[in-house]
């Protein structure tokens, strides 16, 4: 299995060192022929920031390949699913253990996400340098 993840794109714009590129995420079976008439079968355009890199080399509108790594995407599903998912399913337990009432459960679990969000977006800028794709040469 190859150790990392890459998609082909087109460059939207370079601000400083960051390059926006827009890649077209397509399911597996997006190219079938019967994919027009199938709820299967979808894409979506995302765009990607590839940080330090000489932008030089570049310019709008060029199509280039971005890469990440599977660690890189690892750490970015841990971050954004795996760690909440068990601060919820952690609180949600210790508070119903203690209170015996599902409702206050329930929103205490749901409530102890906030602080991780908020937590998340301070530390936006150090998580998006060790969390970005790179454009192959």
């Amino acid at each position: 299995m190859s150790q990392k993840i890459s998609h082909a794109g087109i460059i939207e714009s370079i601000q400083g060192d960051c390059i926006k590129v827009r890649i077209i995420q397509t399911s597996v079976c997006a190219a079938c022929k019967v994919a027009g008439h199938c709820n299967a079968s979808e894409s979506k355009v995302k765009i990607v920031d590839v940080l330090g890199c000489d932008t030089a080399k570049y310019a709008t509108g060029q199509e280039v390949t971005v890469w990440a790594s599977r660690d890189v995407a690892n750490k970015a599903l841990l971050l954004g699913f795996g760690i909440p998912f068990l601060l919820l399913l952690g609180v949600l337990v210790a508070v119903l253990y203690l209170t015996n009432n599902e409702g206050v459960a329930a929103l205490a679990a749901i409530g102890s996400l906030l602080p991780y969000y908020f937590l998340l977006w301070l530390r936006r800028d150090s998580i998006q340098h060790g969390i970005s794709f790179q454009i192959e040469e």
